[in-house]
């Protein structure tokens, strides 16, 4: 058995949330700093293991007052929890061809199971030789599985904060040179 190392371009790849605020509104944000790696067996990336380290404090919602504040204790913590981290524990063949990345997500210290609903979108060659393949995924988490808890109730029903938010990835990894032992 062979193993690929794949390692996401982050620069070609994004991190994105959503959660509901007031209601009615959406706040969007991303992740601007981070890293993973894709392991592949014999090429099958139905046999995937996936690493991916976030660096929380590169959150970003377009807003410098309310990231100060994810970055914060009541959020975050960054001072405390540098790193968010994800690791697949296994990957499933869905039917139509999608997988569900099944994997650990650690936020403050704090480990749940998430699912991703993944497709890929392709993979190519391109003219410097590198090999690319390219997901996009979704999953749904919820926050006071983290301890994100403090959210107080609307006068007219709802709470400030929804309690789900919603990722969206899209990566892009490339595969590395194979490294022969000496």
């Amino acid at each position: 058995m062979s193993i690929e190392r794949w390692e996401i371009d982050s620069s070609r790849s994004r991190i994105h949330f959503a959660v509901r605020h007031l209601v009615f509104s959406k706040t969007r944000g991303r992740f601007s700093r981070w890293s993973g790696t894709v392991m592949v067996p014999d090429g099958d990336f139905g046999r995937a293991t996936v690493g991916v380290v976030i660096d929380a404090s590169s959150i970003d919602t377009g807003v410098v007052r309310r990231d100060d504040h994810l970055r914060s204790a009541d959020y975050l913590d960054v001072n405390r929890y540098r790193n968010i981290t994800f690791t697949a524990r296994r990957v499933v063949v869905e039917p139509d061809g999608g997988l569900r990345v099944v994997g650990a997500l650690t936020i403050r210290n704090v480990t749940h199971e998430v699912v991703l609903d993944v497709k890929s979108t392709g993979r190519a060659g391109e003219p410097q030789g590198l090999d690319r393949a390219r997901f996009s995924g979704t999953a749904a988490i919820d926050r006071r599985d983290f301890g994100f808890t403090g959210n107080p109730a609307l006068d007219m029903g709802g709470l400030v904060i929804g309690e789900r938010i919603d990722a969206e990835i899209e990566v892009e990894p490339v595969r590395q040179p194979a490294v022969r032992a000496a």
